[in-house]
């Protein structure tokens, strides 16, 4: 855990923050909603750990006793809400953990600080039960919800927080993250900040997976050979990625973005700019015997298999569907 200074990107909620630290002018709600992985609970953190920071600068100093006890997880004052049972947080939590515990005046630091991870798995009456305690909150208090969807949050609660937007991150800041912090090679950070798509939390998960890169290469495999494989073979192709730990979406988006290299190329006549430029001659072999019109209806086909598996449509019916297009264009 480090300070504001090593949040990437999202420049405007930092300075939100820290003129809100410089001016003490605290909200008693605050909502940061963005994707998985995209940072939240560590700005939400770092803001906690600043307010209750010994030293009241816009930065928390970590050295000072409360900042220590932030650092271990282990401030009487900060406390944190998840959920207990399986995607779910119910009224009763937030009745007692939250309205009844707010009642009592801080331990040792100046605010009472609750940090509700996953806000989206509230329910309505546990989200109407926090209503009141937004209304009418002491001044030492303080709640930071964050969410990963701002479609399940109740309007009455937006309208009572200050709500801070995540963004996607450039490219090249990520890019430069996993380089220069992490220290992960030239193509591997590459590769990682393409899927990661402004998401630095994910490329980080991505540029430390094992399962990451196997799955990679069995899906550029499959595309290298795809069009002398038997529907039978692409199907249990298919199935072993389900064995693995990754997520099909990220599976989809390894084959979208060969395809777009492939448009790319075919386009530039250059390998310059490709994610799998390591791949350029299988690359150029696809380019040269697919239309642009191919290439455009294989792309829409991995957007519409998101689409059905996001809406639960079988998994097997979904792959057959988008392999049978990817070989026939």
């Amino acid at each position: 855990m480090a300070g504001f200074g090593d949040i990437i990107g999202q420049e405007q909620i930092r300075e939100h923050l820290q003129t809100a630290l410089q001016t003490r002018r605290i909200s008693h709600a605050y909502l940061i909603s963005g994707e998985r992985n995209s940072g939240k609970e560590f700005i939400a953190k770092v803001f906690a750990m600043a307010l209750q920071c010994e030293k009241g600068g816009v930065e928390p100093c970590q050295e000072c006793h409360s900042c220590k006890q932030a650092l271990s997880g282990n401030h009487p004052d900060i406390i944190r809400l998840v959920p207990e049972r399986p995607n779910l947080i119910s009224v009763e939590d937030i009745r007692s953990k939250i309205n009844a515990d707010m009642g009592i005046k801080p331990y040792q630091g100046p605010y009472k600080i609750y940090l509700i991870s996953e806000g989206e798995k509230m329910t309505p009456q546990a989200q109407n039960a926090l209503l009141k305690t937004l209304e009418e909150p002491p001044a030492y208090g303080v709640i930071l919800i964050l969410t990963n969807s701002l479609e399940s949050m109740l309007p009455t609660i937006l309208s009572r927080c200050v709500q801070l937007h995540m963004k996607p991150v450039p490219d090249a800041l990520v890019k430069k993250y996993l380089m220069e912090t992490l220290r992960v090679p030239d193509y591997k950070a590459e590769v990682c900040t393409a899927f990661a798509r402004g998401n630095v939390g994910r490329a980080k998960l991505l540029a430390s997976s094992e399962e990451f890169d196997k799955v990679k290469e069995e899906a550029v495999t499959l595309l290298k050979y795809i069009h002398e494989m038997e529907l039978s073979e692409i199907v249990a192709a298919i199935k072993k990625i389900t064995e693995y730990q990754l997520d099909v979406t990220d599976y989809l988006d390894i084959l979208s973005i060969w395809y777009r290299d492939v448009l790319l190329f075919k386009a530039m006549n250059d390998a310059n700019h490709l994610i799998f430029r390591e791949e350029i001659q299988y690359i150029k072999k696809v380019a040269d015997r697919s239309s642009y019109e191919g290439i455009e209806k294989i792309l829409e086909a991995l957007d519409k298999a998101k689409a059905r598996l996001a809406a639960n449509v079988g998994f097997d019916l979904t792959m057959q569907l988008l392999l049978m297009t990817i070989q026939e264009n």
